[in-house]
């Protein structure tokens, strides 16, 4: 079992990442970054609105996009950020390896992929 992230719980966390960051959009997911001042380790958020469907889906897809960031983030993600993923409605149906590859692919095209050890969390 992979280690639990460090998350972000405050609205206005969301609302800064969302306002002074990157994003990118795949099918499955939106991934939005940015600087976290003070922080060596990073941070995670996620949120997944009505669109994509009722509380079941929407949890379902919370949690499958929780299972891809503590697979992927760890070793991969470029610390002193902090990161949001917008759960899509392909994040319920889409097959969970194209789900990462979502998530791998968007860390590649912000330029925050990095190979190593895994990172420490915030």
């Amino acid at each position: 079992m992979a280690a639990r992230l460090g998350r972000l719980k405050q609205r206005a966390e969301y609302l800064r990442v969302r306002g002074a960051g990157r994003r990118f959009a795949t099918p499955g997911l939106v991934l939005q970054a940015a600087a976290a001042p003070g922080q060596a380790g990073f941070r995670v958020g996620f949120t997944v609105s009505r669109r994509v469907g009722n509380a079941v889906s929407r949890n379902r897809a919370r949690r499958r996009l929780k299972a891809v960031a503590e697979m992927i983030l760890p070793q991969h993600a470029a610390t002193g950020l902090d990161y949001v993923v917008i759960g899509r409605q392909g994040a319920v149906s889409r097959p969970f390896l194209l789900l990462a590859g979502d998530m791998e692919n968007a860390l590649h095209r912000l330029g925050l992929w990095r190979d190593g050890e895994p990172a420490e969390r915030g």
